[in-house]
């Protein structure tokens, strides 16, 4: 359906001082896009799909350059997915693979990431050096190096170990140091453009086809829910986990001459997973002057099934209709394709700098 015949717009667009700046006197034009976020964020990154078919489909080849992507935990598989031979259907297959996995009540953590394991090993399909020596996207991974109990992957140390998290994360942002490392796998050819890193300890290492699937692995994998991983070729030794706890929506210092373009869930960028639930907790706005914001409107996303995108809690939702989950979330999959063709729309029209907010 063509974004012209909706009732309500589907996307917000919300833009740093100097995006909104650039983007108003000039448009936004492909050429422009240097660097794209990917946050954490679950299945919510199936809600966006559309989006992302729009961006790597279609708009972002009409003016092949070379584009950093940084991505954690989905974001990170959203992006290795783009950089497949065929990035539309590398898209479409992660999407279908992640909606197929089924979990009985009381699954174990080693039963979900042998599923995830298999999810990406159907997703690459071999094609590995494809994602990484890629001639247009060079993919960065974020991941996290574990400390103290959160080292182990036995449940009642682990708890322990999140609760001491949560309750430092309230006093200081900071105080997450004595819990997680920061650990950047980036593309050879191309160091993170990125601001020297100074708010956590941050360790760069080269990320190639030796490293790609456990540094994929790693980056998605949630305490409590997969068990940690031991090892990444490559990378010192450590206990590696989501990278989305540490960065959970991508609040970096970029640096580039052009735009951020971030597809995302929602119109704000939470700095860590456990800044969820603190409205207080605001990313910086120094850092993100260069980003344009995409994310579904509220109104988009009151008119989806439960007014929301698909997410985590679906699987509770749904525990013993794994049919019904599925059907919900392919209806949010189809129903993204909206977003996409508003976007085409807007960046073609040139109407889009009539929609910019502050971000």
């Amino acid at each position: 359906m063509s974004a012209i015949h909706r009732k309500f717009p589907a996307l917000t667009f919300r833009a740093g001082q100097r995006a909104m700046q650039r983007i108003r006197s000039q448009g936004l034009q492909a050429a422009d896009v240097s660097i794209l976020p990917g946050a954490a964020g679950g299945p919510k990154g199936l809600g966006i799909q559309g989006l992302d078919l729009a961006l790597f489909g279609s708009w972002l080849p009409s003016a092949p350059r070379q584009r950093t992507l940084i991505g954690a935990s989905i974001g990170s598989w959203r992006f290795a997915s783009a950089c497949l031979p065929d990035p539309e259907q590398g898209l479409l297959r992660l999407g279908e693979l992640y909606t197929s996995q089924r979990f009985a009540k009381g699954v174990s953590m080693t039963e979900v990431s042998r599923s995830c394991t298999q999810l990406l090993d159907d997703l690459l399909q071999g094609q590995d050096a494809s994602v990484t020596q890629n001639p247009l996207y060079h993919l960065n991974i974020l991941v996290v190096k574990s400390q103290g109990l959160l080292r182990h992957d036995q449940r009642g140390k682990l708890g322990l170990g999140l609760s001491a998290v949560i309750g430092n994360n309230l006093l200081a942002r900071q105080r997450l140091a004595g819990h997680f490392e920061r650990v950047v796998l980036h593309d050879p050819r191309q160091a993170p453009p990125l601001a020297p890193l100074t708010d956590f300890t941050s360790h760069y290492h080269e990320l190639g086809t030796h490293n790609l699937r456990q540094a994929l692995l790693a980056s998605g994998s949630i305490p409590m829910v997969m068990n940690a991983i031991h090892e990444i070729p490559g990378v010192s030794a450590g206990v590696f986990r989501d990278g989305g706890l540490l960065d959970y929506h991508l609040d970096l210092p970029y640096r580039t001459d052009g735009i951020v373009l971030y597809p995302h869930f929602t119109d704000r960028v939470i700095p860590g997973w456990f800044d969820k639930s603190l409205p207080w907790r605001r990313a910086n706005a120094e850092q993100l002057q260069d980003v344009l914001l995409i994310s579904p409107s509220r109104e988009y996303l009151a008119h989806l099934s439960h007014g929301k995108l698909p997410d985590r809690s679906d699987f509770k939702r749904y525990l013993g209709n794994d049919q019904g989950r599925e059907d919900y979330w392919r209806q949010a999959m189809a129903e993204s394709r909206r977003l996409g063709d508003e976007f085409l729309e807007l960046v073609g029209s040139g109407e889009i700098a009539g929609r910019l907010q502050p971000l």
